[in-house]
């Protein structure tokens, strides 16, 4: 392979991945509302995933880099399963005894913690193109 930025420092693949999603959450926010909403583009849950961005994009990057039989590459896999797994399934269930909470004491807990399948999905189909576009330029 020849000399590729991206992949010698692979940290900069999640990186710009973090960014472009945060970014993309923003800009998405602010066509819907035409509000500019910082904290909105920081908040869980929504389209598009920044735990897929960080978490695929560098799954994917360990497997152009190392190729999918390498250890580095397992591992990567074994984190992308589990943090995706709690984007969509565990803090489905946080928002659901926030929801109980708010019900039983009147209190603001914020209830939309989670990803929905589709996002979640987009969000990785979106971080493979990304890092698999940083291989290639």
């Amino acid at each position: 392979m020849e000399y590729n930025f991206f992949y010698t420092y692979l940290i900069s693949i999640p990186v710009i991945s973090f960014l472009f999603a945060v970014t993309f959450k923003w800009v998405s926010t602010w066509l819907k509302t035409g509000k500019i909403d910082i904290k909105r583009a920081l908040w869980s849950g929504w389209m598009p995933s920044v735990h897929s961005a960080l978490v695929v994009s560098t799954t994917t990057a360990m497997a152009i880099k190392y190729w999918i039989s390498s250890d580095l590459f397992a591992i990567a896999l074994s984190f992308t399963v589990i943090i995706l797994y709690d984007a969509i399934n565990v803090r489905f269930e946080a928002g659901l005894h926030a929801s109980a909470i708010n019900k039983l004491l009147w209190e603001k807990f914020k209830e939309h913690l989670w990803h929905l399948p589709s996002e979640a999905f987009a969000g990785s189909i979106l971080w493979i193109a990304t890092a698999v576009f940083l291989y290639i330029i």
